[in-house]
């Protein structure tokens, strides 16, 4: 094995010496992030629709939402079939602990987030059926009845979530542009 050059990084080529992610991994990636310019800004202002248009904010926040849900349950399923390629050896250990720590807060948040506000909605009394289906057609049936002291709670925790996640995401895109201006080492355009 001496003689023997190492292989080069996973989907590596001129434009990505570091390896990049697979075609999957990318559309999961961009999907997800489409998804999140739906559902995030619809969440904070959905309070602050007064007419009739309310029902209509509410049923595109929680299909988007739900539909985060679906994608990064595949996506994860997907990461564990098709492991990401490594970050860059000369990458310091903090480094790579922050970037675990965002991506695996992340992950959480994508699949708990859409979760708790299925529940809220359903402890407010508003299953997604007739103007709220999902997709404006899917049904869902309602598991609970109204409980008011409940959906405060989860739509707490819900609103929490939602700032969280523009925390995170601020964190993510920030030490993208970070190592992509600064340390000049491919990690953004492995998902380019």
């Amino acid at each position: 094995m001496d003689g023997m050059a190492a292989l080069p990084p996973k989907g590596a080529d001129a434009a990505h010496p570091a390896g990049q992610y697979g075609a999957i991994a990318k559309l999961f990636h961009w999907v997800t992030l489409g998804l999140m310019l739906v559902a995030l800004p619809l969440g904070f202002v959905i309070q602050h629709v007064k007419d009739g248009s309310k029902m209509g904010f509410y049923a595109l926040h929680e299909s988007a939402g739900l539909t985060i849900l679906f994608v990064a349950i595949a996506r994860l399923i997907w990461r564990r079939l098709s492991p990401p390629p490594s970050l860059p050896n000369d990458m310091p250990k903090m480094f790579r602990t922050a970037s675990a720590a965002v991506h695996h807060s992340l992950y959480a948040l994508l699949i708990i987030q859409p979760l708790l506000g299925f529940m809220a909605t359903n402890a407010w009394g508003f299953p997604m059926q007739g103007a709220t289906a999902y997709l404006g057609f899917i049904e869902f049936p309602k598991f609970m009845e109204a409980w008011e002291s409940l959906a405060k709670i989860l739509s707490l925790f819900h609103t929490i979530g939602g700032w969280l996640l523009v925390v995170l995401i601020a964190l993510h895109v920030g030490g993208a542009l970070f190592h992509h201006a600064i340390r000049r080492d491919g990690t953004l355009m492995r998902m380019i």
